[in-house]
């Protein structure tokens, strides 16, 4: 009777175990039929799943950020302007801009020494693109390399013809052009700072024609003070900020140091989720 029992047991177990795969086979068809479904031909909303442009409404496309999301979803090509949101009569610091890490390590860019680049790239977009899309700082890595001053994302402090992306002044024309076309419109450059050439950052700031925009160091406030008000600043054509990490550049070539005038938190957030780790601050 007990072999009976367990033989019982067992056909049953069998077939319930049977039925539960059947019952998650059928789950996931579905599940895939509804996500491939759930919008297409422009419909598809921010977040939304998406196989192509075409899926996504407006102002929105479609793109695969591995970091972020598994698979394609639609996402926003643009950023609302926190000038049009709330005018121009608050200080500059009462805003919040769009900033992106590493702006001219750049998919795509050209091999500008004829060697194969061997580093990590953070943008789809031009400097131009990140611009129009709403992007109003630019970090940017600044070395001496071949004489000249470029763009570079290496470590240690040195540039590598296999680490450089191209020579600074044509990342700086395309601020200038930006500037000049939008004379609304302010730009935040972030420099991680390289450079020892003999005022070599002065130099390339003046050959790309910023200097009739340059926000002094002299009227930044100190101790944490509120910024001149937007509307003053584009009155006065002070459209250009520069914060350097050198320390030494505020004094000899007057532009400001960055942690005289910024904050940042210490926030490390662990963005793998395989590893499983929580925020650390």
């Amino acid at each position: 009777m007990a072999f009976a029992a367990i033989g019982l047991q067992g056909v049953i177990m069998h077939r319930l175990g049977s039925t539960i795969l059947l019952l998650l086979v059928i789950l996931c068809v579905v599940l895939l039929l509804e996500g491939a479904a759930a919008c297409s031909g422009g419909r598809c909303e921010l977040g939304d799943r998406c196989s192509s442009e075409g899926d996504c409404g407006s102002e929105l496309y479609c793109y695969n950020c591995w970091i972020e999301f598994a698979g394609k979803r639609c996402v926003r090509t643009t950023v609302a302007d926190p000038f049009k949101i709330a005018d121009t009569s608050l200080p500059f610091n009462k805003y919040a801009f769009l900033t992106t890490h590493n702006s001219f390590s750049i998919r795509g860019e050209p091999f500008h020494t004829g060697v194969p680049r061997i580093t990590l790239y953070n943008q789809d977009d031009s400097v131009t693109d990140q611009l129009n899309n709403g992007v109003r700082a630019l970090m940017l890595d600044v070395y001496d390399f071949r004489d000249d001053i470029w763009l570079c994302h290496s470590k240690g402090g040195k540039c590598f013809d296999f680490t450089a992306f191209e020579p600074a002044i044509g990342t700086m024309m395309e601020v200038e052009a930006f500037l000049s076309a939008n004379p609304s419109e302010i730009v935040t450059l972030i420099l991680e700072d390289y450079v020892s050439s003999d005022h070599g950052l002065s130099k390339l700031f003046h050959s790309a024609g910023l200097t009739k925009y340059w926000f002094p160091v002299s009227s930044m406030p100190r101790d944490g003070g509120d910024w001149p008000r937007v509307r003053d600043m584009i009155r006065r054509n002070h459209r250009l900020l520069v914060f350097t990490s050198d320390e030494s550049k505020e004094r000899a070539e007057g532009i400001a140091y960055q942690w005289n005038f910024m904050v940042e938190n210490q926030c490390k957030l662990q963005r793998w989720k395989f590893l499983r780790k929580k925020p650390r601050c």
